[in-house]
């Protein structure tokens, strides 16, 4: 198979879907692999690196998406990459389809097949390809969410973790998820008063069990949520539901029962957010201001910390796109229930349920689709 790997161009994206490593296994199979130039100099890897390993570094994308069986990305392709995609291109990335219906009609359009890395689950409903990046995202939320707490942001001014004889802030987490998890561990750490909210009950019992004593566990509903708000520093969206868009538990309205100068980090925002005033932003202009409240609402987090994030997402990678690779894409799918989770369009169907109520569009079951 050929396999293709363009340089991300999404704004402030520096990770890049294959290492040298990855690359090594691939080649060594009998693979080919078109690395676009300096697709992974953002990350630490240099086209040499991609070359002793067996690539060809190519210097344009099309030249990727035009020879490419299998494209492997980070990021949601860009309005000039869905361009290049055609009925023979096959996409294995993160797509996010459910928050945004432009995307989701032009990959549609092209033909092409998308494989989306955050709709893959296992029998245990874990989502393996999303769990290492929610770990980054969620350890991100509360390191950006103490910066802009700073007055010099317009934050409120508050030390998360206080000072002796002085209260720490308090750290409110929508999602006890991976995302939630993982920021709880963090805020609790800097000794912030943090608490974390879900409806999942077994979820709340294990959080509470493995969780410090500045941690308390809520039932997420609006009465309890309203009422935290106006005691919240630190309001942290962690929800998801996956491949669908994530549902409001904040609005606009509710926004007034918080102080000025509170921070708001939406982790949810790839799929929509789960505060009403949520908008993507980039780390180039990461927050803006909704009735004194700051919103950080970056929808790349991960990207910032490029090495990290490319090591930790390929390690969860590797072994689908060695599985595609070497078995070809239909009868990987058809061998692995997980994976075929994972198609969200096929040749111009939608494939995936939460894809498709987003837009209120056709449905096709992806054992259909592929049979």
């Amino acid at each position: 198979m050929i396999i293709g790997t363009p340089k991300e161009i999404k704004a402030h994206e520096n990770r890049v879907a294959l290492t040298p490593h990855v690359a090594l296994e691939l080649t060594s199979s009998g693979h080919e692999v078109l690395i676009e130039e300096n697709a992974g100099i953002s990350t630490g890897f240099r086209d040499r690196d991609y070359q002793e390993v067996g690539c060809k570094i190519v210097k344009l994308p099309k030249e990727i998406f035009d020879n490419s069986e299998m494209v492997v990305k980070v990021k949601e392709p860009q309005p000039e990459e869905v361009d290049m995609c055609h009925q023979g291109t096959t996409m294995f990335t993160y797509f996010h389809f459910a928050a945004d219906e432009s995307l989701t009609q032009g990959f549609l359009n092209s033909g092409a097949t998308a494989i989306a890395y955050e709709t893959i689950m296992l029998s245990d409903n874990s989502l393996p390809l999303l769990i290492p990046m929610s770990e980054v995202a969620g350890r991100m939320s509360v390191q950006e969410g103490a910066k802009y707490l700073e007055k010099f942001h317009g934050g409120l001014g508050k030390l998360l973790g206080g000072v002796p004889g002085v209260e720490p802030a308090r750290v409110t987490i929508l999602g006890g998820g991976i995302v939630g998890t993982n920021a709880a561990h963090i805020a609790s750490g800097l000794g912030a008063n943090v608490n974390i909210l879900d409806v999942n009950l077994n979820r709340l019992r294990y959080l509470d069990e493995i969780m410090p004593k500045n941690v308390r566990t809520i039932y997420s509903n609006q009465y309890n949520i309203q009422e935290l708000l106006p005691r919240t520093d630190l309001l942290i969206g962690a929800v998801l539901i996956p491949g669908a868009k994530a549902p409001n538990l904040v609005t606009r309205d509710m926004l007034g029962e918080m102080q000025e100068g509170t921070v708001v980090v939406d982790v949810a925002v790839d799929q929509g957010g789960c505060i009403e005033t949520c908008r993507p932003t980039t780390h180039e202009n990461p927050i803006y201001e909704v009735d004194g409240i700051i919103h950080y609402c970056v929808a790349n987090m991960p990207g910032a910390v490029p090495f990290t994030s490319t090591t930790a997402l390929t390690n969860a990678t590797n072994p689908y796109v060695q599985k595609l690779a070497n078995q070809g894409i239909l009868n990987a799918l058809k061998s692995d229930e997980g994976l075929l989770k994972g198609l969200n369009v096929y040749q111009g169907q939608i494939t995936h349920q939460g894809v498709s109520d987003a837009f209120d569009m056709k449905f096709t079951s992806p054992d259909k689709a592929i049979a």
